[in-house]
């Protein structure tokens, strides 16, 4: 029997972007370039997010420019 293809779209990341919003957990956004940014996710959409950080202006980055984020510890 053939295996099945994994399906193109989960839908993850719509949910873990909301809860990481709707909460205000701070994240790490790692870029292509190798910069890093924290701060918490203020609004997403289809093509970018918009991180509130504490140490500067909000950043509108988009989601191609993001190699991975990480939820930060709220020690």
């Amino acid at each position: 029997m053939p295996k099945s293809k994994a399906p193109a779209q989960t839908f993850e990341e719509v949910a873990y972007l909301r809860r990481l919003t709707e909460n205000g957990l701070p994240v790490c956004v790692k870029l292509e370039d190798g910069e890093e940014h924290r701060g918490v996710i203020e609004f997403w959409d289809a093509g970018f997010i918009r991180l509130n950080r504490d140490d500067g202006a909000k950043l509108f980055i988009y989601k191609h420019d993001i190699r991975y984020l990480y939820e930060l510890d709220e020690d």
